[in-house]
């Protein structure tokens, strides 16, 4: 009875709302199973992985790795504290483990891991949430502060042009017009999109391959783009233009980046690349909400890195790493993905930069 498949369902129903992240593996370490939190660790999808070896999932293991088959040896139990694993998509995580021997035939390891730094990673995401809402408050007031006063300004300029006679005279209060015109204009953009949502069905890949055609076109070819994307992730619901600029925006940083750090370093020495990268992950909390199913989009640069002051604040409006960056793109972006009820992060080290957004792809939970 207790191995019958309503049982079997049971318990495999039970395993997937544990948040402790668990792998089933087969004695020589080819992966059986894994519940949706150790997808989310892992940065990987049971679809993608079933069949693999562990050492594709993590890089660099060996010490982990000999740790599992001695437990697959012995059938004794391990535990290991504050270990160092490395994704095969470059992401580090620190972790503790125990592994265990499963009373079955054939013989499988149980694996448990518990992430130490996920309490690092929600109170990151609770201050990106807090810091994303002040910047919309402190914004909101700033347009109202600046657009009423330029409203006058180019009235009273549209006035005087009325009366005055002389061409070179009316030249001036063109130009006044015209910057009282650009300056709202960038007010505007300060607040982002002022379109509501129009939600329809959306494939996160069609938007990436829509970025990535666009650059291609901009490029002419001195960035090389690579795709990794998860085939089996949904449609969702999402308005797909503004989404496209979002993307847009990051993906355009990179490319500059990218850009900057061929330009250091002799022809030939260094190609620009750009990856995009999609993965499913299950069970995720994005600020107060928990969601059964989340994209995570990667777009990676190989460009010189953003320094850790710049990336505290990357996401104001007006800050920008580049003498003539307006600031903006990034907060727009994460405007229209908190609209999506998703968060963009970034990290960034000396030869890689990864944006990193996550889309719910189905209702909270």
């Amino acid at each position: 009875m207790a191995n019958s498949p309503a049982n079997a369902n049971r318990y495999k129903g039970m395993l997937d709302n544990l948040t402790t992240a668990v792998l089933v593996l087969e004695s020589d370490l080819i992966i059986r199973y894994l519940n949706p939190a150790a997808e989310s660790l892992l940065e990987t999808s049971m679809t993608h992985s079933s069949g693999l070896h562990l050492r594709d999932i993590l890089l660099g293991a060996e010490s982990t790795l000999n740790t599992l088959r001695t437990a697959a040896e012995s059938g004794q139990s391990y535990t290991r504290r504050e270990t160092e694993f490395l994704l095969a998509s470059g992401s580090q995580r620190i972790v503790d483990y125990t592994v265990s021997l499963l009373d079955q035939n054939p013989a499988a390891l149980l694996v448990e891991v518990q992430p130490r730094d996920r309490l690092l990673r929600i109170s990151r995401e609770e201050d990106l949430i807090s810091q994303q809402e002040t910047t919309r408050i402190l914004v909101r007031g700033m347009a109202h502060e600046i657009k009423n006063p330029l409203g006058g300004i180019r009235g009273a300029a549209q006035l005087l042009d009325r009366e005055l006679t002389s061409a070179d005279q009316r030249e001036y209060t063109r130009v006044i017009i015209e910057e009282a015109d650009r300056l709202r204009s960038l007010v505007d953009r300060m607040l982002g999109p002022n379109k509501a949502l129009k939600p329809a069905p959306t494939n996160i890949h069609e938007i990436l391959e829509r970025v990535r055609t666009l650059l291609e076109a901009e490029c002419k070819g001195r960035v090389l783009f690579y795709r990794d994307y998860d085939p089996s992730l949904p449609e969702f619901s999402g308005d797909k233009e503004q989404l496209i600029q979002a993307v847009l925006n990051i993906a355009r940083n990179a490319m500059e980046a990218a850009f900057e750090s061929e330009a250091t370093l002799p022809d030939g020495q260094k190609t620009p690349t750009i990856t995009f990268r999609t993965r499913a992950l299950r069970q995720v909390t994005i600020g107060p909400r928990r969601h059964r199913l989340v994209c995570r989009i990667d777009i990676i640069d190989n460009g010189p890195g953003i320094t850790p002051e710049l990336r505290q604040n990357i996401f104001y409006p007006m800050i920008s790493g580049r003498a003539n960056g307006t600031g903006l793109g990034l907060s727009i972006t994460q405007s229209i993905i908190s609209q999506h009820q998703g968060l963009v992060e970034c990290e960034s080290e000396p030869g890689r930069t990864d944006f990193i957004i996550f889309l719910p792809l189905e209702g909270t939970s």
